[in-house]
């Protein structure tokens, strides 16, 4: 996939849970906005488009990393230069009647369809982090969702420690501004397109995104 499509922006993972599935694929270059418009292939349901997205924190690398090399903690730690707000975009591009496999999800990238990069937060509260109020609000019409949130692996940052030193292992090296997403706070939401969204992370920060169609 990384060859057919191009320049690997960053990479999209947990740690991996008891039954030992891989939860790792890489996000592509073309697939990243910082912009408050952000394109977007919606779901389609009912007549009705909307935008999946999923609310998490993005780790950022200040420098390159070496590969065939065992990473420590506190060394992963040095060479995060920036923890954004972000928010991974959601696509299931599996038809309603198939049941691919959890190799044919893989290599699909996990509904993965791309990334949105939004505000930095400091670094000290990004890594205490297991918990985030996350509210959603709809400018126009003023619907609110309110979301009690948590991470999947304790810490946001656990996951980054798990992917650089499995990759390292393999032979891959990565590479400065590559940005590393560890898992949703609340799974994922649904809002509508060309309106003017508000993410807000109770107590850390807040931004306005704006979906359109990618198609249109």
């Amino acid at each position: 996939m990384i060859n057919l499509n191009g320049t690997i922006a960053g990479w999209k993972c947990l740690v991996p849970p008891r039954n030992g599935q891989l939860i790792v694929v890489p996000i592509l270059q073309d697939s990243v906005s910082h912009s408050i418009d952000c394109a977007i292939i919606p779901r389609a349901k009912d007549g009705q488009a909307a935008a999946l997205i999923e609310p998490e924190i993005a780790f950022i690398l200040g420098q390159d990393i070496e590969a065939y090399r065992q990473y420590r903690h506190s060394e992963i730690d040095q060479m995060i230069s920036a923890t954004p707000m972000a928010l991974e975009l959601i696509q299931n591009r599996f038809s309603r009647e198939s049941q691919p496999s959890f190799y044919q999800k893989l290599a699909d990238g996990l509904s993965n369809q791309g990334l949105y990069i939004g505000p930095k937060i400091d670094k000290s509260v990004a890594y205490k982090a297991s918990y985030i109020d996350v509210v959603v609000s709809e400018y126009k019409t003023q619907v609110v969702q309110q979301f009690s949130g948590f991470h999947p692996c304790e810490l946001p940052q656990m996951p980054v420690y798990w992917l650089i030193n499995y990759l390292a292992q393999l032979g891959i090296n990565l590479s400065a501004g590559q940005a590393i997403i560890t898992g949703s706070y609340c799974g994922v939401v649904k809002v509508p397109l060309v309106t003017k969204i508000n993410i807000g992370y109770h107590g850390i920060g807040q931004f306005d995104v704006r979906f359109y169609d990618a198609r249109a």
